[in-house]
């Protein structure tokens, strides 16, 4: 089991009503997304870092290095949308000239940049707040409830708990390999790196397949079905979930209005 799995069964909001928590998800999210503004972007981060940290009760180191690594990405993304590319004069921050054509960063570039790079790792802070506070089987019974297609909600579970079989199978080969130092140089890496991939597909295909047999051994007649926790309705958690949400509306509202 990952540890995103563990404290998605071990954490202080376990006992509240996935619904409650997917109510504050969407709503969250909604409005990180359909705000433009970067102080609504940081102020939606904050708040699920507070709420994953301080409610739940899961470590921030462990928080902060699961946030490192979309926002790794991220950086990669957003370079290419604050580097211009033109053949107009235009008032450049930095800049190479390419004969007629100048490759430079604009203010507006800029801008742009980091508040994409915001927004994305506040709906991914939005992501990782309902992941680590509910189990994947009180998610599959919420998606249920929204009557969402059995398939849909079938092909959901099954993904999530291959990407594991995935992860097991990646760390197992690479604790292998470099036990036996292929990391040891850059070249070594490389060649090792090609062996994990090849190695951990066809891990990873066996252990599906043996999944999938042990599926049809517990009679599998295409429907999933989960033993779920009965959770009580807190009136008291709906109210904060509004208010919390409406004062965070309010403030994008002032921040940057509507996109």
């Amino acid at each position: 089991m990952l540890l995103i799995d563990h404290y998605a069964y071990n954490n202080r909001l376990l006992s509240v009503h996935p619904a409650e928590k997917g109510i504050f998800f969407a709503l969250t999210i909604t409005i990180c997304l359909a705000m433009p503004s970067l102080y609504t972007s940081l102020a939606v981060i904050f708040l699920m870092a507070g709420a994953v940290m301080f409610l739940a009760g899961i470590p921030w180191r462990f928080y902060g290095k699961l946030l490192m690594l979309p926002g790794a990405f991220l950086i990669i993304g957003v370079t290419a949308v604050a580097v211009s590319v033109t053949c107009e004069s235009q008032q450049f921050l930095w800049a190479i000239y390419l004969g007629d054509y100048a490759v430079g960063v604009t203010n507006v570039g800029l801008d742009t940049a980091a508040n994409l790079f915001f927004r994305s790792l506040g709906a991914v802070s939005c992501l990782y707040f309902l992941s680590l506070t509910t189990p994947m089987t009180e998610m599959v019974g919420l998606l249920k409830k929204l009557r969402v297609p059995a398939l849909v909600v079938e092909l959901i579970t099954l993904m999530y708990r291959l990407i594991f079989i995935l992860l097991g199978a990646a760390g197992q080969i690479y604790t292998a390999q470099s036990s036996r130092l292929g990391y040891k140089n850059t070249r070594t890496g490389f060649t090792s790196l090609s062996q994990l991939v090849l190695s951990m597909f066809i891990k990873s295909y066996r252990q599906s397949q043996t999944m999938y047999d042990a599926l049809v051994a517990r009679c599998y007649d295409g429907q999933l079905h989960f033993i779920e926790d009965k959770r009580n309705w807190s009136a008291r958690h709906v109210l904060v979930i509004i208010l919390v949400d409406a004062a965070l509306a309010a403030w994008a509202l002032y921040a940057g209005g509507i996109l």
